[in-house]
């Protein structure tokens, strides 16, 4: 069953390295981040599951590695520590499981630990089922979600200015912090999505399939820093 989730934004430059001289632009989104991984930790999970979007639907076993080398930066993350005496998986991890990976050691979590790799625009029927099997994966399960919101809501985001944005963010912030009571992600439309080049669809979806409603969520942080919705969020 689920025991802890955290909910963090999946942007490369959240990693120091790759943000370089703009690090400390993100310094409230990294420490908000610690703190929720903190907390999935200190509830003692028997083992943790990274979601996140990527262009396929598949599982990630422990020790897949994914790296930031498109971003200029020769850095390898590996997801949890390799099984002693086997080698790592062949198979690369998606940008989001990336940044995941990066947080969980980060916060050094060395035991089990698998990723989730999921389809942006797959319907909420099929993420809900995956929430809840993935929550029965071990007797104790911590999430940690890995998604971004809007990316449209400056002239200089990623997609450009889009009126729609802000309402829709400030959506995204009210459905994390209430645990989602209204159903809001799992109405979240695949092509809205698109359109606003939102990665936290899905991901969020296989969430709020996964919790417990009687759970208080805390939003810890929410900005917009180039554009983008960055949102932390968590329970335990």
């Amino acid at each position: 069953m689920l025991v802890a989730a955290a909910v963090c934004p999946c942007p490369p430059l959240l990693v120091p390295e790759v943000a370089a001289g703009a690090a400390p632009e993100l310094d409230a989104a990294r420490a908000a981040c610690d703190e929720a991984v903190r907390a999935v930790l200190a509830a003692r999970p028997d083992l943790i599951v990274v979601v996140g979007e990527g262009p396929v639907t598949r599982t990630h076993e422990q020790g897949a590695t994914g790296g930031f080398q498109p971003f200029g930066v020769d850095r390898e993350f590996r997801l949890g520590v390799a099984p002693e005496g086997s080698e790592a998986p062949a198979d690369r991890l998606p940008l989001s499981l990336t940044v995941g990976a990066w947080l969980l050691d980060r916060a050094g979590w060395t035991g089990p630990v698998e990723g989730y790799e999921v389809e942006g625009d797959r319907s909420w029927p099929a993420n809900g089922e995956d929430g809840v099997h993935l929550a029965a994966r071990a007797d104790r399960v911590g999430f940690l979600v890995m998604g971004d919101g809007t990316a449209c809501r400056s002239v200089k985001a990623p997609g450009y200015l889009d009126d729609r944005a802000e309402g829709v963010d400030a959506s995204i912030a009210s459905a994390l912090g209430t645990g989602d009571r209204d159903g809001f992600f799992a109405n979240l439309d695949a092509d809205l999505a698109r359109e606003l080049k939102i990665s936290g669809r899905s991901p969020w979806q296989i969430l709020t399939a996964a919790s417990d409603e009687d759970r208080t969520w805390q939003v810890l942080y929410e900005d917009a820093p180039y554009g983008v919705g960055y949102f932390v969020a968590g329970w335990s």
